[in-house]
């Protein structure tokens, strides 16, 4: 199917008419998005109160989707509205008291810059490693773990370069020697990048659909490994019990649910759950696979890369890697501008939706746009920085 074929599917974000690049932030929703939130609205309308297993069934699919995409199927995998509340409740879990020290990098996204740094300003060792070059960046982590550790924290694509980050095996290896906890944010993986456990089995995995899975808010996941069972997470809701409500307890003891439930938080809003199902649904119709998907990335990619080159713009103006090939990118081009935040304004004047964080201007693709649109958007930055 042509990317023409495929905008048909999105009349309601119009991606036919419109230049949105930020596909690696907040790509359009299919129009059977739609269907799937009038579908909430329709089962709490219908059974009141008892909607909640039909809302249940959706979480399951989505659970089962997030298994898949992270290959684990059938593992253990806890829902959350966002990374942030999933990873809250996994430090909860460390001997973050007996080990002060956690080691990151300078590349992760805000929910671990902003939480880890004002863990820090309390009574946390914080060690962020540099997350450029980003191929050595798995063996200058491994070699900060020590049995002071609690927990190792490194996204598996970095967010402001699209960097893929190799040889997270390492990092694993190093967390087991020390019995470290280890966390790979996959959030900038899934869908542009086939993700996959090899070296990684024991690792937590986080993440959500809300970029290029096309899922919206409120659908982020934590993958769970084999000896999360035995984890007791000091932030905790009631849900993480739901399934022995109804059992006598001891009030002396706070009981934990099996599997993924122990991770679980409180009463949400379903509806997030529902528009995934029919979302999922439609990436199955449609072949997007996390192959397919890989193959349409690097291809849009490709045209970004080619276009910008032709520009031939200065390097001081505005420039990108070209030392390292694009399969080592995930799903945008970053491109290095010391005035990013001001071409991205521009570049809105002109009606291209970009993104910049520091002096990146990210350009985000996604399947329904043509590679003409693509060129459009790169040379109305040609017209700017000109």
């Amino acid at each position: 199917m042509s990317a023409a074929d495929l905008a048909a599917h999105y009349t309601r974000f119009g991606v036919a008419d419109r230049l949105l690049l930020t596909g690696h932030s907040h790509q359009a929703w299919p129009d059977v998005a739609l269907q799937g939130q009038i579908e909430a609205f329709d089962d709490a309308a219908l059974a009141v109160d008892e909607k909640w297993g039909r809302a249940f069934a959706k979480a399951d699919r989505l659970r089962a989707a997030y298994g898949e995409l992270v290959g684990d199927p059938g593992g253990d995998i806890a829902l959350g509205a966002n990374t942030h509340e999933l990873v809250v409740r996994f430090l909860s879990a460390t001997d973050i008291t007996g080990r002060p020290k956690l080691v990151t990098t300078d590349g992760e996204f805000h929910t671990l810059r902003r939480q880890l740094g004002r863990l820090a300003e309390e009574f946390v060792r914080i060690v962020r490693v540099p997350a450029e070059p980003a191929d050595t960046l798995a063996e200058r982590l491994a070699s900060e773990v020590d049995d002071r550790t609690a927990a190792v924290l490194v996204s598996s694509v970095l967010f402001e370069t699209a960097r893929i980050v190799p040889g997270l095996a390492a990092v694993a290896t190093a967390c087991e020697r020390h019995g470290v906890e280890l966390l790979v944010d996959a959030y900038h993986a899934l869908g542009v990048v086939p993700f996959n456990l090899d070296g990684l089995a024991d690792a937590w995995v986080v993440g959500g659909g809300y970029k290029y899975l096309q899922l919206g808010e409120g659908n982020c996941f934590l993958r769970l490994p084999p000896h999360a069972q035995h984890t007791r997470p000091v932030i905790t809701g009631w849900y993480a019990e739901f399934a022995a409500l109804a059992d006598e307890r001891d009030p002396t003891l706070v009981a934990y649910g099996p599997g993924a439930t122990r991770f679980a938080g409180a009463t949400y809003d379903p509806t997030s759950h529902y528009r995934a199902a029919r979302v999922l649904d439609f990436f199955a119709e449609q072949d997007l696979t996390p192959t397919r998907l890989r193959e349409i990335s690097l291809h849009q990619n490709g045209v970004l890369a080619s276009a910008f080159d032709e520009l031939g713009l200065p390097d001081e103006v505005v420039t990108r890697d070209r030392d390292t090939p694009r399969t080592a990118f995930a799903g945008f081009l970053s491109l290095r501008a010391p005035r990013a935040q001001e071409f991205q304004r521009a570049l809105a004047e002109r009606g291209v939706l970009t993104d910049s964080r520091g002096e990146h201007l990210r350009f985000g693709p996604a399947p329904y746009l043509r590679d003409d649109q693509l060129r459009a958007a790169v040379a109305a930055l040609g017209e700017i920085a000109s």
